[in-house]
């Protein structure tokens, strides 16, 4: 018999609360802001109104629902079940912090600061949380599928993102390799760092790559299942080329990253700290995920 759905809600500590946190009491937190100009009473009525918006969809839930509450910093330490409904309260880029936990669970993104988030994934407001959660309690919202990408390393280890993968040195300097296209060729390269995007990642970091070298019009829509890949700031030499600098993938295609530098890294969203270590001889494979994000 399956499970009743449960509604997870999603959320990520107020920047009051980091701030108690790292100095201990309000006096301190308020005098280590005066110190950069800034004010306490500012960010306390944020830190006030975000979680009163919580409490608000929190309050807009079905009385006999189960429900549970997780923070972004714990997580790598949850595990999400097949019946959850996720919740999302907060940026777009907290959408993406969960992508890579769950797996075919839907998602519905809630915007409590539209006046600063652009909701380009979390595109509800507060208000209409509850009948939106509703009717997905009854099964009957309808989901979009986003592309995600994944990169997996020649001992097993790999990670999978919802906007992008990021290859290369851990300070963005220069990092040697081999690239292997879909279609063989290959080609010994020294740049800082390979780039591969999926529809969602569209309007970051792959719009501005696209947009330095006039190729806006190759960039997907979110919805799209392509990947794109690009490399930054290939270095021509004797031993280096720059003739494959981007691309696409299709699904069921391949971009092979064989390392030829000593400690590059591997990491997605631009979460740095949780990443793949490449080490000289291994092999990346990028590609497109198994997993789909089903987002509301």
């Amino acid at each position: 018999m399956a499970l009743a759905p449960r509604i997870v809600l999603v959320h990520r500590r107020t920047e009051y609360e980091e701030l108690l946190d790292r100095h201990a009491t309000r006096g301190q937190a308020e005098f280590f802001l005066a110190s950069r100009g800034r004010d306490i009473a500012e960010v306390e009525q944020r830190h006030h109104d975000l979680t009163s918006r919580i409490r608000e969809v929190l309050a807009g839930l079905p009385n006999d629902v189960r429900r549970t509450q997780v923070e972004r910093g714990d997580l790598d330490r949850y595990q999400f079940a097949p019946e959850d409904i996720v919740v999302i309260v907060g940026q777009d880029g907290l959408v993406a912090n969960v992508a890579k936990y769950v797996d075919g669970n839907p998602v519905i993104g809630i915007n409590p600061e539209p006046e600063r988030n652009p909701g380009s994934l979390v595109r509800y407001s507060v208000k209409q949380s509850g009948r939106l959660i509703g009717v997905a309690l009854r099964g009957s919202l309808r989901f979009e599928e986003r592309t995600m990408v994944e990169a997996r390393l020649d001992d097993g280890q790999h990670l999978v993102a919802l906007n992008e993968i990021y290859v290369g040195d851990r300070g963005h300097q220069s990092s040697r390799y081999s690239l292997t296209l879909p279609t063989g060729e290959r080609e010994r390269q020294s740049s800082s760092g390979i780039i591969v995007s999926t529809g969602t990642g569209g309007t970051g970091w792959a719009s501005s790559l696209a947009n330095d070298r006039q190729l806006v019009e190759r960039v997907p829509v979110a919805t799209s299942t392509g990947l794109l890949w690009w490399v930054r700031e290939a270095w021509p030499s004797r031993w280096t080329g720059r003739n494959y600098t981007n691309g696409a993938l299709e699904e069921r295609q391949r971009l092979r990253v064989l390392v030829e530098s000593d400690s590059l890294v591997a990491f997605g969203d631009g979460i740095e700290a949780d990443n793949l270590r490449l080490g000289w001889g291994q092999t990346l494979t990028i590609e497109h995920s198994a997993r789909v994000l089903r987002l509301a």
